[in-house]
């Protein structure tokens, strides 16, 4: 509180006359100075509260699922992947304790690249998107990819797996953070070798999934020593295979790799059983998840040879960290659940330690730190903006073996990151300085 001159420890001065009217003047002046001085220290307080808040874009983090909620990969990804980010949202709040606010928004690409890439331009324009994550189906990733690129934010992929994300087509502004093409193929193609089967014959989906599978797993069956004696493409959400896996089986192969995913590949396997095709020759689901095994039942995929990056029931953690997980949604998570859970709470570590939501300097403080989470073990994003990780090579139950729901899966094989994850030296990408 300001006391006006006559009322402060000094002798009391009359307020009347000459000099008084020089007093009163005195203390005018005294005033507007004061309240210069505290006009000046406000602005400075108030400044610098703007300064630490600018870090953040609206003073909020926002964070928007670009995913699949009704069609082919809606049980893959879709609404399990916006639970799964809450997840990561509310364990983050409970144990770092953020000053900032983070915001969560999804929406449906409907598996169209063209939606996509509108969707993830306006989210950044408009509503200040800082990150998107999941972005299931290769053709949507990439085109996303490009427009955060343009404008200068932040995608993290944990549905999509084509390998031109962290090759050809990479750039700064995407983190290829979940699965990939070439990682799965490599498992498929080693475990089918080891039990003495080389040929293969591919029924692929006509897009960017199915050709960086056919791609990468023809590499990996090259490597192992084996053949590829031919190759089908179907359209994507196709109403009927029984031309395609008829055409596998004539050609006599003694595995046939499916190179789809969500309800392609539940409708070739379905296919395949009904033509007798398992009964000769080795169904391999490239790109298959618990999911798919559920929706199938253990009868009629029992003994394939599946290849995730997490597994439920896997460890402690796992087991306890997928229990929430089910309360919600009445499912167990896949790989891109957990995947887009780990993402989520790794790109808010790194915000809150870089103090800002700036692409560059969050992606920066990202490949800092080892990844350690129910997702994965010793993660790592490298230079090609790859965060790789260990994958899992598994085999189905019988129906007699499976103990509790869920419970589907032999984990036969460990492969760590490095070892399945394409090496630096062959990179496609700009950002990897190759040797001279």
């Amino acid at each position: 509180m300001i006391l006006p001159l006559h009322k402060t420890g000094m002798a009391l001065l009359p307020l009347t006359g000459p000099r008084g009217d020089k007093m009163k003047r005195m203390s005018k002046t005294y005033h507007c100075a004061v309240m210069a001085v505290g006009a000046v220290a406000l602005f400075a307080s108030s400044n610098a509260s703007a300064q630490n808040n600018e870090s953040f874009s609206q003073n909020t983090v926002k964070i928007g699922i670009l995913t699949d909620m009704s069609g082919i990969f809606a049980d893959l990804a879709g609404s399990g992947s916006v639970a799964a980010a809450q997840m990561a949202i509310d364990d983050f709040k409970e144990q770092s304790k953020p000053t900032f606010k983070i915001e969560l928004i999804s929406t449906d690409h409907l598996n169209k690249a063209d939606i996509g890439a509108s969707r993830a331009r306006e989210w950044y324009d408009v509503q200040h998107v800082d990150m998107i994550t999941d972005v299931i189906n290769s053709g949507v990733a990439l085109a996303v990819a490009k427009v955060a690129q343009d404008k200068n934010k932040l995608v993290m992929v944990t549905g999509a797996g084509t390998t031109r994300l962290h090759n050809e087509d990479c750039n700064r502004n995407t983190i290829h953070y979940g699965w990939d093409t070439r990682t799965f193929a490599n498992g498929h193609v080693r475990a089918q070798a080891e039990q003495g089967r080389r040929s293969w014959y591919l029924v692929a989906v006509d897009y960017a999934l199915g050709r960086s599978l056919e791609q990468d797993a023809t590499e990996a069956i090259k490597a192992n020593g084996g053949t590829v004696v031919g190759t089908v493409k179907h359209p994507i959400s196709a109403s009927d295979f029984s031309s395609f896996m008829l055409q596998a089986q004539s050609s006599g192969a003694q595995v046939i790799g499916l190179a789809n995913a969500g309800s392609d590949l539940v409708n070739a396997v379905k296919a395949g059983n009904e033509y007798g095709i398992t009964k000769q020759q080795q169904l391999s689901a490239l790109v298959a998840s618990i999911i798919d095994v559920h929706a199938m039942g253990l009868n009629v995929t029992q003994g394939m040879v599946i290849v995730e990056d997490f597994y439920w029931n896997l460890d402690d953690r796992t087991r306890a960290w997928s229990r929430r997980f089910f309360s919600s949604q009445k499912k167990m998570p896949n790989f891109v659940h957990a995947a887009t859970y780990s993402s989520v709470l790794t790109y808010l570590k790194a915000v809150q330690v870089a103090g800002t939501d700036a692409p560059a300097d969050v992606v920066k403080q990202m490949k800092k730190v080892t990844i350690n989470d129910v997702f994965t073990s010793n993660g790592k994003i490298r230079a090609d903006n790859k965060m790789v990780h260990d994958v899992y090579v598994m085999e189905v139950k019988k129906p007699g073996e499976s103990k509790v729901p869920w419970d589907y899966y032999h984990v036969r094989r460990t492969l760590p990151g490095s070892e399945a994850s394409q090496p630096l030296s062959a990179s496609k990408c700009s950002m990897v300085k190759q040797p001279a």
